[in-house]
């Protein structure tokens, strides 16, 4: 796949925008899987306990200034 430059992606807008060009179609299994992905996380946050949330956060933020 290659990448877009500015005036192909403001083409794609454009033609989203008047219907010309259709959204792309995800299958009800990939909605599930997503809405299923999204209630998971949130509910392992609510389980654990403040400690663990932040060694988490914290061994996030370290992974992200590690790239």
């Amino acid at each position: 796949m290659t990448k877009k430059d500015f005036t192909q992606v403001a083409f794609d807008v454009v033609q989203q925008a008047t219907g010309e060009k259709p959204k792309p179609v995800t299958t009800p299994r990939q909605e599930n899987s997503r809405k299923g992905g999204l209630k998971g996380g949130a509910k392992r946050m609510a389980e654990l306990s403040e400690e663990e949330r932040s060694e988490l956060a914290k061994k996030a933020a370290q992974a992200r200034w590690q790239k």
